[in-house]
């Protein structure tokens, strides 16, 4: 298997925790990401599931990384993920440059992966 998706192997199971704290520990998953935001059980909820989502592309892409749809799809999932960051730093003041920072380094290895497996 190609170091992409190795790497989506191990983003899929580390979202899958994530998906965890969305569901049973928003208070915490607020504290740990939304820094400067109050975090509800239905915010919560609605982060475990675009994060199981996100998962599930991660793992699909890992195991069949030919299809270039499915490539796609992943890819822009990252896309729109750190907009959605970049936008709660910027305009919302919710997010952390620390955070930012960690999430950076994630999105930019998943297009070192790439380039790797192209």
């Amino acid at each position: 298997m190609p170091a992409l998706g190795w790497w989506l192997i191990a983003v899929g199971a580390l979202r899958i925790s994530l998906t965890w704290s969305g569901f049973f520990g928003a208070t915490s998953l607020g504290a740990a990401t939304y820094a400067q935001a109050e975090m509800t059980g239905v915010h919560g909820r609605t982060f475990g599931v675009w994060t199981l989502l996100s998962c599930t592309l991660c793992f699909l892409c890992a195991f069949n990384l030919g299809n270039r749809p499915l490539y796609a799809a992943t890819f822009m999932s990252f896309v729109y993920a750190y907009a959605h960051f970049i936008l709660e730093y910027l305009v919302y003041h919710t997010f952390t440059a620390a955070n930012l920072g960690a999430f950076a380094l994630v999105a930019g290895s998943y297009l070192y992966c790439s380039d790797v497996y192209k």
